[in-house]
């Protein structure tokens, strides 16, 4: 399909740019993908130019792939590589040509959309400190990493969807919380392979949890009340982020009711799951997303 906004075409390199951000969002985020179809097409593209680059440097630090060429970089190569990448975005904000999809569709989104350099290059800080810190004493830790990787991503993509209170883009900082809250959540077996634990040490020892019952998979009472507790505390960041979704712009609000009803369900699928997250990971399959459109559209038409 091409692909043209309301007021311009684009170059056949441009679109090809595009379009592979489009593609990576569609492998590596099924529901963000699924949300962001709803989009305009002049809103849609810039937003997978932002997932992408962020897909990218994520990728970097937990794979050590450079998903574009495919290349596997080594560990110790790896922090040299996210630096690299902080001066290629800084170049790109000075309106340096880069021939990398991710730059060349971010360079077109920057013409439109003022997204501050401080965002991207606060993500790659965020993605860094993987890369040396994999444990977590308090929640106050785990929320500014929270910060760092998910609600700076909710701060670039407001830009794009348009807003009609500066407030929004506090409510988009809770929803980033609480959508990695889910993630560290769901992904406490994959991180634990990692030898990452972000469950913050504090609330372990409180339900009385130790990092070797997580090594060893021990799905014990304990285990299930800590998580019963960390799920509830991600529910609180979704519902303190509800207010800020009828400040954006109108055609941008269905697409953030589905992504945040579509992840705050991650957390109910974790309790139908027994709260196994060592060797079950918790989905959403397409006709529940589909069954919650229903309710996504009540609420809008209530004014919430």
């Amino acid at each position: 399909m091409k692909l043209r906004s309301v007021n311009r075409s684009l170059t056949p390199e441009l679109e090809e740019a595009y379009h592979w951000c489009e593609e990576v969002t569609r492998s590596y985020a099924k529901t963000f993908y699924f949300a962001a179809r709803f989009l305009p097409i002049e809103k849609r593209y810039p937003v997978y130019a932002v997932y992408a680059l962020c897909r990218m440097l994520d990728h970097l630090a937990d794979e050590q792939t450079d998903i574009y060429t495919g290349k596997q970089i080594s560990m110790d190569k790896t922090e040299e590589a996210l630096i690299a990448w902080s001066r290629k975005l800084e170049e790109t904000y000075q309106g340096k040509a880069s021939d990398h999809p991710v730059l060349l569709a971010l360079a077109d989104v920057l013409k439109t959309h003022d997204i501050s350099m401080h965002l991207p290059l606060l993500l790659i800080d965020g993605v860094r400190s993987d890369l040396v810190k994999t444990r977590y004493e308090t929640f106050e830790e785990v929320k500014e990493y929270s910060y760092r990787v998910a609600s700076v991503v909710g701060l670039m993509v407001c830009e794009i969807f348009g807003y009609t209170d500066q407030k929004a883009l506090d409510y988009a900082v809770d929803l980033g919380i609480a959508m990695q809250l889910t993630n560290i959540l769901r992904d406490v077996g994959e991180d634990l392979k990692r030898g990452r634990i972000y469950l913050p040490s504090e609330d372990m020892k409180r339900f009385g949890v130790s990092e070797d019952d997580l090594i060893n998979h021990r799905l014990t009472s304990s285990f299930r009340d800590l998580m019963k507790f960390q799920i509830e505390r991600a529910r609180s960041y979704y519902t303190r982020s509800e207010p800020g979704i009828p400040l954006l712009s109108p055609d941008s609000r269905f697409p953030i009711y589905l992504a945040r009803f579509h992840y705050a369900a991650i957390l109910k699928k974790i309790e139908s799951n027994g709260y196994q997250v060592f060797t079950k990971r918790a989905y959403l399959p397409f006709w529940k997303k589909v069954g919650l459109i229903p309710r996504i559209l009540f609420i809008m038409m209530n004014g919430r």
